[in-house]
């Protein structure tokens, strides 16, 4: 009988040993991989670009070491450094649908929820979206706290332009910003923005995977465009300073937020129809709007945004929105550890440059590509 009873304790705790011990990190292993295994050779200027910048990476979704060099993912802070990234915006996922898709997704189930429970997160992230996103927001404040010195959090304009001048002597440090992948982690409250605002976010985008009450999604059910609500909310975050960024939104949130809103917006990460055309992707019409907008659109590293599974995928669609808006206006939206395969790791950017140079980028276009469009469309709309 006790031999019995100790096997009955012992088996649930060996099962749970497992499930909290490996699972999370399975799931990360298994889901943001690569195409191409580093090391990666660097152009004999790649060093020297002053300030290389990512627009949009889901790193804080993960219960990995960010100050370790890590063998599984795509950012990490000694990867950043040893790829010479000046700067990564890390934008926070609070909810995904069971099934995801590009093309319909309802909002009925939760698995970043089941995530932060197998993680064995704080217990208040397994029911509140808007808790796990202030969370997200926390850990990555708490890494610049624990990095001694070598990452730092940009809120602001000063906090930029420091961090620019400081670089300039030292390119072992790197620094990251806050975004916010679908407004829904706002629980319908436009008084949490201030919550988001004070922790650091400077960038929301409206949508995710699904139909919110701000607006639609480009994968929701109904795909609508700005709710009144919506509308009080775009013009509170210009209020707040906090930019509107329209990856994930449905095509008529993209026509209704350029109607309403008059000011630059950002599309942290996506491919053109011109060159991969599904339901993900911008148009002709929209890169053109947003370019009047003084926008920047970041383009990514995986196949459903550029139709590829390399750099010269990513370089070709590049190309197509310079053509249409100009050099100034286009960068990098990798989507580093967004669930997704992407053509490499954040040391792998040197790729890139070697497709834009095949794409006929001169070095002075390179630069503002892999990351100067970034740090001046920054310089210009951060607050003071």
């Amino acid at each position: 009988m006790k031999k019995a009873l100790k096997i009955f304790l012992v088996i649930p705790a060996v099962a749970a040993i497992i499930f909290f011990g490996f699972v999370p990190q399975m799931i990360d292993k298994s889901m943001n991989v690569v195409s191409k295994k580093p090391p990666f050779p660097k152009q004999k200027y790649y060093d020297s670009i002053p300030f290389i910048a990512d627009l949009h990476c889901d790193a804080l979704l993960w219960d990995r070491n960010f100050l370790k060099k890590n063998d599984h993912g795509h950012v990490d802070l000694p990867r950043m450094i040893e790829g010479n990234m000046a700067m990564q915006v890390f934008s926070i996922v609070s909810k995904t649908p069971r099934g995801i898709n590009i093309e319909n997704n309802d909002d009925h189930t939760d698995q970043v929820a089941l995530l932060s429970f197998a993680q064995l997160r704080n217990p208040a992230d397994w029911f509140s979206i808007k808790t796990r996103a202030l969370h997200q927001c926390e850990a990555l404040h708490d890494l610049a706290k624990n990095s001694d010195g070598k990452f730092r959090v940009i809120t602001n304009k000063k906090d930029l332009q420091k961090y620019i001048n400081d670089r300039q002597t030292n390119h072992n440090i790197t620094a990251g910003m806050l975004g916010i992948e679908g407004a829904h982690c706002l629980e319908n409250d436009l008084n949490n923005l201030d919550k988001f605002g004070k922790a650091g976010v400077r960038y929301i985008g409206l949508t995710h995977f699904f139909d919110n009450e701000w607006a639609g999604s480009a994968h929701g059910v109904k795909k609508e465009g700005l709710t009144e609500k919506g509308k009080q909310l775009i013009k509170k975050m210009a209020d707040a300073h906090i930019m509107i960024d329209l990856a994930h939104a449905s095509q008529k949130t993209i026509s209704d937020v350029l109607a309403y809103h008059n000011g630059p917006v950002v599309v942290s990460h996506t491919g053109v129809k011109g060159v991969c055309d599904n339901n993900r992707n911008l148009t002709d019409a929209q890169i053109i709007e947003i370019g009047k907008h003084n926008g920047i659109i970041g383009i990514g590293l995986w196949e459903t945004a550029v139709c590829g599974t390399d750099a010269a995928a990513t370089a070709k669609s590049i190309r197509y929105v310079a053509d249409k808006i100009g050099v100034d206006k286009v960068a990098l939206g990798s989507d580093f550890d967004g669930a997704i395969g992407t053509h490499f790791d954040v040391t792998g950017l040197p790729e890139i440059v070697a497709a834009l140079e095949k794409q006929n980028f001169t070095r002075a276009e390179i630069e503002k590509i892999m990351g100067g469009n970034i740090r001046d469309f920054f310089l210009r709309n951060l607050p003071d």
